[in-house]
Formats: C-alpha cells, sequence, structure tokens
C-alpha cells in the first residue's frame, strides 16, 4: 500500500486579494518523482511556498510530512521544515562559510549539537552527491553545478520526507543540468520522494515522470509524451 507524504484537498492558495488556485487536489506517494510545470506566474512558487508554511493557507486541506497546514502553530514551522528538502534556483548558501560550515549551520540550527554526529552527516551527504572534495570550498569557488549539489546536499541534511527542487537547473547550462537531472533521478531511485518544478521541457521529454501542469488556477496531471511545449498551455 502506498505512503501519502504530501495530500492537498480543495485547497484554494491566495496572493494578496488574487487567487492563485481555486479547489485544487493532489496527492505524491512516497517514492514517487513528480514534475510541476506552468508558465511563469502560474502559482507554481506560491504551492512551493505554502508547503513550507513561508505562505499561510487559508482554504482546503494540506497534509505534507505528517504535518497538517492548517492547524500548525507558528512554534512547529521548524518542524515541517525539518520534513522537506528544498532546492533553489539559486543555491542560497551563506557567502562567506565552507561548504563544510553551509551544512554546519543548518544541522545547528535544527538542534543538532553532536559535532562528531554533524561531521558524520556532513561527510554523508556529501559522499552520496560525489563532493567530498569540495568540503572546504566557499562558493565562490565553485561552478554552478557544484553549487547545486552543495544544495542538494543541503536538502538531504535531515532525511527529509520531501524533495522540493524549484528550477534547480534554472541557472545551469545544459550539459550540468543533465548531471543535476541524473543526480536528482538516482535520489528518488534510493527512495526520496521528489517534487520538481521546472521550466526545462527538454529534459521532461528526456526523462518521462508524472507531471503536473499548473493552468488556469488548477492543476492537472497531463501526459506530455506526445506533446510540443507550443500546444501544453494551450
Amino acid at each position: 500500500m502506498s505512503t501519502s507524504i504530501l495530500n492537498i484537498e480543495e485547497v484554494s492558495i491566495f496572493q494578496q486579494n488574487e487567487t492563485v488556485f481555486k479547489n485544487i487536489n493532489v496527492n505524491i506517494n512516497k517514492g514517487d518523482f513528480i514534475y510541476l510545470i506552468g508558465k511563469t506566474g502560474s502559482g507554481k512558487s506560491s504551492l512551493i511556498k505554502t508547503l513550507y508554511a513561508d505562505l499561510k493557507l487559508k482554504k482546503g486541506s494540506i497534509t505534507v510530512g505528517g504535518f497538517t497546514l492548517k492547524k500548525l502553530k507558528e512554534k512547529k514551522i521548524p518542524f515541517l521544515r525539518r520534513k522537506l528538502g528544498i532546492v533553489f534556483q539559486d543555491f542560497n548558501l551563506l557567502q562567506d562559510r565552507s561548504v563544510f560550515d553551509n551544512l554546519k549551520f543548518v544541522l545547528e540550527a535544527t538542534e543538532w549539537n553532536n559535532r562528531e554526529k554533524i561531521e558524520e552527516r556532513i561527510n554523508e551527504v556529501l559522499e552520496i552527491v560525489k563532493i567530498k572534495d569540495l568540503i572546504y570550498k566557499f562558493p565562490y569557488q565553485l561552478s554552478g553545478g557544484q553549487k547545486q549539489k552543495v544544495a542538494i546536499s543541503r536538502a538531504l541534511l535531515n532525511k527529509p520526507d520531501l524533495i522540493i527542487a524549484d528550477e534547480p537547473t534554472g541557472n545551469l547550462d545544459p550539459k550540468t543540468s543533465l548531471e543535476i537531472m541524473n543526480l536528482l533521478l538516482d535520489l528518488n531511485k534510493k527512495g526520496n520522494t521528489i517534487l520538481m518544478a521546472t521550466h526545462d521541457f527538454m529534459l521532461i521529454k528526456r526523462f518521462p515522470n508524472k507531471t503536473l501542469l499548473c493552468n488556469n488556477k488548477s492543476i492537472n496531471e497531463i501526459d506530455i509524451t506526445d506533446m510540443s511545449i507550443e500546444n501544453i498551455y494551450q
């Protein structure tokens, strides 16, 4: 029997006075790899912000990582975020800290306080993404692809229930995008559940998976196998 990691029921999402989504329903099970696509302004970022409680849920029900967002008290938000690994398009690394110290900062912020265990976990995630040799490099010394691998390492630190990758290849060249995509797919094969927001149509066509389209304030599953980018948004 499948285990639900994310369940969205009859949810409407608002930005100020604008309705971004109306009565959407989505379910993601453990081990899924899901693409989230849509034109700029279609609501992908608003949905992601709602999932990690940066945007307040006002209507409907969302359960993610065992937390029910409608009932979630502000003091519990950090505990929710430990269940989610977020990978941002622009990496969001601390520029004045090494790779090791970027990752240590996250672990200490989530109440890891044993130095030995912190070092062990950092080495584990860097080994998973194959950048252990970069452990003492600073962000300015890294390529875009290496920075994104650090960001993915950071997302893995607390063994999240769901990895949310928000345009993870958006700032990368095609060759590096392919490398990052293969890394995410490998993590998925190892059991990680991934929701990937993307505009990279070529990657979606090359590596087909369940695809959710944000369009006209709704979210629907589509089969893009024989679709062109021109007719997706019609």
